[in-house]
């Protein structure tokens, strides 16, 4: 197991949980320390998918640590220098907007604006129904920025979804690995996911 401190940060695109779960095992099989965190939205929404309880007591047995799921949690990250990597996954396209622009009221973007503060890599793992539409605009512009990366993406259901885009889940362990030596696990683009 490798030493590198790893943030796994889980948004809300529900449908996609059990997916990031795998990965969160897959990440947690490679580095020692994995520390769980959660957006508000996640921790308090039970959906058809799974209850949040359910979701961050399996993200707890998984690292073995405490989830961490509400800002003033978050806020530490950046003054302590907590995490070497903070991945993202799933992330919405309302957390792609909110990083774009700056905005920081999420246990999530407090955690990726305190991160990055230290110039560390954030790794994004995509999963929006308008990725191809209202959030093509902040992906172009998280690609942009120094210190992000993404896991790499396609579309997840081109006829029935067609703006629809998601990461491939089974990449998350080799792109954290890439974002740690500081290059862009490739090809980015992938072609449908379905």
């Amino acid at each position: 197991m490798e030493n590198a401190v790893i943030g796994f940060a889980v948004c809300g695109s529900f449908c996609t949980h059990a997916r990031a779960m795998s990965a969160l095992e897959q990440v947690r099989a490679r580095w020692r320390t994995v520390v769980p965190i959660v957006s508000e939205c996640t921790a308090e929404t039970d959906t058809r998918f799974g209850t949040a309880h359910d979701l961050m007591r399996e993200m707890e047995r998984i690292c073995d640590h405490r989830v961490i799921s509400t800002v003033k949690g978050a806020e530490p990250i950046g003054p302590q220098k907590l995490l070497d990597l903070l991945i993202i996954c799933p992330c919405t396209g309302n957390t792609l907007g909110k990083l774009a622009a700056g905005v920081t009221d999420t246990s999530v973007t407090m955690a990726a604006k305190a991160h990055l503060r230290n110039g560390r890599p954030l790794l994004i793992a995509p999963s929006t129904n308008d990725g191809l539409s209202a959030s093509a605009s902040t992906i172009g512009t998280l690609l942009a920025r120094k210190y992000i990366y993404f896991v790499p993406f396609g579309q997840d259901d081109p006829q029935k979804k067609p703006t629809s885009l998601t990461a491939d889940f089974s990449q998350v362990a080799d792109a954290a690995q890439a974002a740690l030596e500081g290059r862009q696990l490739q090809p980015l683009l992938l072609g449908p996911l379905v």
